[in-house]
């Protein structure tokens, strides 16, 4: 007997049989078992899930010697014939072949007075009915739209819309839906069980994931890969065969991205080219992976989830999960997404992805606005500082160079203000304030760098702002207790720490200076703190390294 492939061999021949399309089965068992049923149907769907097998499955229940009836013998003669395809009165139509209007007067008008020769009923099944001319779907519509009662058509179509609305109107639309990768992974255990298959769960999920919901496609690629391998198939085979991205590339870039590893990434691209990868596809592999981890922090229990991850991998991609911000994966999604259309028209696809990569990790530093927030403090809720009358400014004794944030992640040291007067590195003070930028670095950059001097004798710490600051030195208060802990980490002895607001007025021997150019500089020096207390400038410092050069009053 002639070797018949596994699409052929395990096609559905009970409604019971056709997986993933339970709507649609149950629908029609409930019209044959009520007698409801209608002379036209519109069968609608991706490839390879279904609709043609559903059709015969109709044919077969209409025509059963025990029917009409939802669960078909499958013995009698209309069973079988049916089924292999050579049933006189059941006339399978290829709609790609017969396009113009005379093969369907041909082949289906002429024909629909005459009786059927044996069976209940003369059944039409039109395959791909979307290809019919436009003339052949008009001399199509009146018999649709009334056959005679023995006459049955069921079209399948996978573009609905190239269907004219008279046709659609004249018969019941069944839409058929992708199959998911968990119902065609499980269809493949139990055809490799029948056939004494060996295949690893890993090797048939990825078979299942490459079908793209086509159970036609699946069991094509599985074939396949039984071809190349034999009776046991294992992940690597399954990858080798059909050209797959392997797991393991995948999860390891995205552990580089995690690990903020740059060198990984030109590593990682240039195995990939080594073996052979479209680089398009490891990108939409890598979409895939970010969206699992993207589905796992929005809900962890689907981590045991075939189509998340395999079992042997399951421990890995939860610890991946749990490194990334939601912001970070939505991020990511659209960079790799684009990084794909890119490399599709580009000269060097290599370049793209290993840029893709480095952007993925530089984004990563990108804080979010949720934690921005949080960190602002009660910058947030302060109030927006109206400028304060220069009779009320206290001289600064000598002007601050402009302010230098930088990113948290910088390895920069930390930034220095001429008035907080830091002390060389390696003394206790740098100790201290370089302890306080590492672990909350938002704080160092709004507050203790915003200090006008900053003084440490052998049991205090204080922070000395000016008038306009007061909220900075509330900060301070309010934070005390970890600022005290900081530094008896750092120095090994307790210290208070308090934060201090400087007189509002200088003595009357230095009253405020009368030159106008005098007058310039502490007006500007006013705008700059008061433009340094806003919550916006204080959340774009902390984000982008930026200075403030100058300050103007609009």
């Amino acid at each position: 007997m002639p070797y018949q492939v596994i699409a052929r061999k395990w096609r559905p021949q009970r409604f019971d049989d056709v997986v993933g399309q339970q709507t649609v089965t149950r629908t029609l068992r409930n019209a044959l078992a009520s007698g409801r049923l209608a002379q036209a149907f519109v069968f609608a769907g991706p490839r390879g899930v279904g609709k043609t097998t559903t059709a015969r499955i109709l044919a077969r229940a209409l025509n059963c010697v025990s029917g009409p009836t939802a669960d078909p013998c499958g013995t009698c003669d209309a069973c079988v014939e049916i089924a292999e395809g050579r049933d006189i009165d059941v006339l399978e139509i290829d709609a790609a072949t017969h396009t113009q209007v005379e093969n369907v007067r041909e082949v289906i008008i002429s024909g629909l007075s005459i009786a059927p020769v044996k069976n209940r009923y003369k059944v039409f099944i039109i395959d791909e009915v979307h290809q019919l001319s436009s003339s052949s779907f008009n001399a199509l519509l009146k018999s649709i739209e009334e056959p005679p009662p023995h006459v049955v058509f069921m079209m399948a179509t996978t573009e609905l819309e190239k269907i004219p609305e008279t046709v659609r109107s004249r018969s019941q639309v069944y839409e058929f839906r992708t199959i998911s990768s968990k119902a065609i992974g499980q269809q493949l255990r139990r055809i490799v069980d029948a056939e004494g298959i060996a295949v690893a769960d890993e090797a048939l999920q990825l078979i299942a994931r490459d079908g793209e919901g086509s159970m036609r496609d699946a069991q094509s690629k599985l074939d396949q890969v039984i071809a190349f391998t034999g009776n046991t198939v294992t992940a690597d085979d399954v990858a080798t065969v059909l050209g797959l991205v392997g797991r393991d590339l995948l999860l390891d870039a995205v552990q580089a991205v995690a690990d903020e590893d740059a060198a990984a990434a030109f590593t990682l691209t240039a195995r990939a080219v080594e073996m052979g990868y479209d680089l398009r596809a490891v990108c939409r592999d890598l979409s895939r992976v970010v969206r699992d981890l993207l589905v796992l922090s929005v809900d962890s229990s689907r981590i045991s989830d075939p189509e998340i991850a395999g079992e042997g991998e399951r421990d890995r991609v939860k610890a991946l999960a749990a490194r990334f911000s939601r912001e970070d994966l939505l991020r990511a999604f659209d960079v790799l997404t684009k990084a794909e259309t890119d490399i599709r028209s580009a000269a060097q696809p290599r370049h793209h992805l290993e840029m893709a990569l480095l952007r993925w990790i530089y984004l990563r530093k990108l804080v979010s606005i949720e934690d921005l927030i949080a960190g602002a403090g009660s910058a947030k809720a302060a109030p927006r500082l109206e400028p304060t009358p220069l009779a009320e400014q206290a001289p600064r004794a000598e002007q601050a160079p402009p302010l230098r944030a930088s990113p948290s992640w910088s390895p920069s040291p930390p930034a220095t203000r001429a008035g907080a007067e830091l002390a060389r590195p390696g003394n206790l003070k740098d100790a201290v304030l370089n302890e306080i930028r590492k672990q909350k670095a938002s704080f160092y950059n709004m507050v203790v760098a915003q200090a006008r001097t900053i003084e440490l004798n052998d049991d205090r710490i204080v922070f000395t702002f000016s008038p306009s600051q007061k909220w900075l030195a509330d900060q301070v208060g309010q934070n005390r207790a970890w600022l005290e802990s900081i530094a008896q980490q750092a120095s090994g002895r307790k210290f208070a720490v308090t934060g201090v607001v400087a007189d509002a007025a200088p003595p009357s021997s230095e009253a405020a200076p009368t030159s106008a150019s005098t007058e310039t500089k502490d007006k500007k020096s006013a705008l700059r703190d008061q433009a340094l207390a806003d919550a916006g400038v204080q959340a774009m410092l902390e984000v982008f390294p930026a200075e403030i050069r100058d300050v103007e009053e609009m």
